[in-house]
């Protein structure tokens, strides 16, 4: 990647935007016959990098091919949820993602220019990451950026595009057009991660169906110095844009994201000229905060809401995750949140099977999973998009008859539709659950991810559980004063356990307990989230979902929900 390293420096967006990576010949392209790559990932964006640098990580050589030589250009995706995070401080990015992000939350909804209510997104204590960061998409993909320069196995082509597709019994071939020309590579696997317009699922001939609806928003990203806390602001039918909605984020140095809903007849090309948004801009700023304040345009775009997705996201040995498999409308930042949870999902799964410790049936199950997280995701915008932008008068009168009863009745906010923020899917129905055997307590059930807790390492140091967790399956046990039995279990585990698996062990003991144990609860936080007693265990997948749980653990029980979590059961 050579000069992508650069980009840890930059603090001004310009200048990350400005940035571009250098074309290089790649030997493949004086090959005779199409060289062999074990991972090509198509797409350089927040899903590609990630799923690129998870696969690296876990000791694969990956190929990622982009067709552009720079990141994104303006804002785009911005609102990254919890999830992500750590899903990025697994890959090494999430704390310098947090450090330039602006974290939020709370967010609060408005009809006319009355306040309705404020609702909090992570009310409990105890967990290291907001609920959201604002972050402008290029930011987030210089950072991922760097961190792919980093790793010696992890190969980035820039002006590679991809023209051609071959799907063969024992892999793919890929034809790639560059400034010198075209040349052609073979794959044992493809992940597809070009984005909506994919020229993956084009050239195998499929397509995302679903719906697109008759309204157009007006996205603009300007630079003000404004008195707004770094928090979500939705309007219902304000004043300064009637009849229409609005929605305000904070985002870094000194940013707001504006989105103006405009109406179907709305003219693209003129609605994104300064001279259009101007005027709207200086009406709500005389309405929010009583007078207008200078800014200046960073960028704008005017979209229409659809909500699609293929049919399958495994086609052969190609894999689609992110806005080539699915998309979504903006509001409740579903899109790139969703792409970076198919991302995780994926690198261990195709791992396992590179590696020769899962058959091929475990890239079924990505399909799978990933198939109900996207229809959840369409289930939610879809809703959101009808109850922001209602079609008929009777829906008009339903919505503000709800928004009217929510300023004082609890119960109607909950049909309060702005959005439904991100969160990531409960697996419930995945073949690669073990169900329970015994009574759980928690919300920690088979198929949920993990959610952190604050405990404290042997060396009395404080940390966070999710850091703790290995790359690969990760059980959790309760330990218990002058038992014997977690010792005997792990012996036996490392012989019961499927070939070539590793799997950690992590005791975790009640802080006042007596017992040896290689992290505390310190606020009884683990105990209560997941269920854990002493004596019982929680068994994570490498992505941190939840695939098994006992009350009282055998090895033979632990080394089965391995076999069933790998589809070797």
């Amino acid at each position: 990647m050579g000069s992508s390293t650069a980009l840890g420096y930059h603090s001004d967006g310009a200048a990350i935007q400005a940035h571009e990576f250098a074309w290089r010949r790649s030997p493949d392209q004086d090959a005779a016959t199409p060289a062999r790559h074990p991972v090509v990932v198509v797409g350089a964006g927040p899903v590609g990098l990630s799923l690129a640098i998870d696969l690296a990580q876990r000791g694969q050589r990956v190929l990622l091919l982009d067709n552009d030589h720079r990141l994104s250009t303006g804002s785009r995706a911005i609102c990254f949820a919890k999830r992500t995070l750590e899903i990025w401080d697994r890959l090494g990015v999430g704390d310098a993602m947090c450090a330039k992000g602006v974290e939020w939350n709370v967010g609060k909804v408005f009809f006319h220019d009355d306040l309705l209510y404020r609702f909090d997104l992570l009310p409990e204590p105890g967990h290291e990451r907001p609920a959201f960061i604002n972050l402008q998409q290029y930011y987030a993909e210089a950072y991922l950026a760097v961190r792919a320069a980093e790793l010696p196995n992890l190969e980035i082509r820039w002006h590679n595009s991809v023209a051609a597709v071959e799907q063969h019994a024992d892999g793919v071939v890929l034809g790639i057009d560059t400034p010198e020309g075209r040349y052609r590579i073979a794959a044992d696997h493809v992940a597809a991660c070009d984005g909506s317009r994919s020229p993956l699922r084009k050239g195998l001939g499929q397509e995302s169906k679903g719906r697109i609806f008759r309204d157009r928003f007006l996205i603009a990203d300007v630079r003000m110095q404004a008195d707004f806390p770094a928090e979500r602001w939705f309007w219902f039918d304000p004043p300064f844009h009637p009849n229409q909605s609005v929605l305000l984020h904070r985002q870094p140095d000194g940013v707001w994201r504006i989105d103006f809903q405009l109406g179907w007849e709305a003219n693209p090309d003129e609605e994104k000229q300064p001279e259009r948004i101007k005027p709207r801009v200086d009406a709500m700023m005389r309405q929010a905060l009583g007078r207008e304040v200078p800014f200046t345009l960073e960028w704008a775009s005017v979209y229409t809401f659809a909500c699609l997705r293929m049919d399958s996201f495994r086609h052969g040995r190609v894999l689609f995750a992110g806005d080539a498999a699915h998309g979504v409308s903006p509001f409740g930042a579903r899109g790139a949140n969703s792409g970076v949870q198919d991302a995780e999902n994926l690198a261990w799964k195709l791992d396992a099977v590179l590696r020769g410790q899962a058959p091929d049936a475990l890239l079924d199950s990505y399909a799978a999973e990933r198939e109900f997280a996207a229809d959840e995701n369409l289930l939610n915008s879809t809703r959101a998009t009808d109850f922001i932008t209602p079609k008929s008068e009777i829906s008009r009168l339903f919505r503000d008859a709800v928004l009217q009863l929510s300023n004082r009745h609890p119960f109607a906010r909950t049909l309060v539709n702005s959005g439904r923020l991100s969160v990531p899917a409960t697996l419930r129905d995945s073949a690669l659950n073990t169900p329970d055997a015994q009574p759980f307590q928690g919300r920690m059930v088979p198929g949920a991810p993990a959610t952190d807790a604050p405990v404290q390492r042997a060396d009395g140091r404080r940390g966070w559980l999710l850091r703790e967790l290995g790359p690969g399956f990760t059980l959790l046990l309760g330990a218990s004063a002058g038992s014997q039995a977690l010792a005997g279990l792990a012996g036996q585990l490392r012989s019961a356990a499927p070939a070539g698996v590793a799997i950690r062990m992590i005791t975790i003991a009640p802080r006042a307990s007596d017992a040896d144990a290689d992290l505390r609860d310190v606020d009884g936080l683990v105990a209560q989230r997941y269920g854990l007693q002493p004596g019982s265990a929680v068994l994570l997948r490498p992505d941190q979902h939840v695939c098994a749980r006992w009350r009282q653990p055998t090895a033979a029980a632990v080394a089965e929900a391995l076999r069933r979590a790998l589809c070797l059961a």
